[in-house]
């Protein structure tokens, strides 16, 4: 067993959490018991992530996605109301790591993404060293041979805007809801930028700028952080340590 505690500190200290600012609260997000022998990771801190944490007798849910937004109402109603009482009828820490995950060079989203698709990452960029670069593992590879490759890495068919022929040498990538930053891959001389949304306005800039735009998935690009993370837990800790995936199209 390890104390909740020494657990959170050395998840700061990992992450280097106090360099970010970020939309949502790193760390301890509800309190629950002190002592922390059995945790489950998860991409987002939903009722059924913390139903499952309860079945198995978890002591913290450990997420990347958790409950307190800046742009959300402060109230605590609804769905929420219901996820924080399920919380604390069974004494579950929840604690969650945004942006300090997704941009750890080896435990991060985009590390890990990076790994799974066999992508050689270069250097970090633009906001909070969020953005990473590098080249495609596959010389040569068109956009229509990549899309392959990450569908069958993620098990999800990505959303592609571009020339289908286009060689893609140069990438930058950023997991989640990152399709803001299309404009600063642009200007990063990207042939491609994978992310995990796409808007409407995507279509059009990777059309003009002939820079491809994937949109690989949300959470299917940010699965693989938080159980880096929760993999390095259990090898400092010895904690138990499992994953709950759900089958989230977006």
């Amino acid at each position: 067993m390890t104390d909740r505690q020494t657990l959170l500190d050395w998840c700061d200290a990992t992450l280097d959490t106090a360099r970010f600012k970020d939309y949502a609260p790193n760390g301890l997000q509800v309190e629950g018991r002190t002592g922390i022998r059995r945790i489950l990771t998860a991409v987002t801190a939903s009722r059924a992530a913390i139903d499952h944490a309860a079945a198995i007798g978890a002591d913290m849910l450990l997420v990347h996605h958790g409950m307190f937004w800046k742009s959300e109402p402060a109230t605590i109603t609804g769905w929420k109301k219901q996820r924080i009482a399920a919380l604390l009828a069974h004494d579950i820490n929840l604690a969650g790591y945004h942006l300090p995950l997704d941009a750890h060079p080896e435990l991060g989203n985009n590390a890990q993404l990076a790994a799974r698709c066999g992508w050689l990452p270069e250097y970090r960029f633009g906001d909070q060293d969020l953005l990473a670069a590098g080249r495609n593992g596959k010389r040569g590879q068109t956009l229509t041979g990549l899309a392959d490759d990450i569908a069958a890495a993620l098990g999800r068919r990505p959303t592609v805007a571009g020339d289908p022929e286009r060689v893609l040498d140069k990438l930058v990538w950023c997991s989640g809801g990152a399709q803001g930053y299309f404009q600063a891959a642009i200007d990063n001389g990207a042939d491609a930028y994978i992310t995990g949304e796409i808007s409407e306005a995507q279509y059009h800039l990777a059309n003009e700028t002939g820079t491809v735009f994937i949109s690989a998935g949300h959470h299917a690009t940010e699965r693989y952080g938080i159980q880096a993370l929760g993999n390095a837990i259990a090898d400092t800790f010895g904690i138990e340590v499992s994953f709950f995936d759900e089958a989230n199209p977006a």
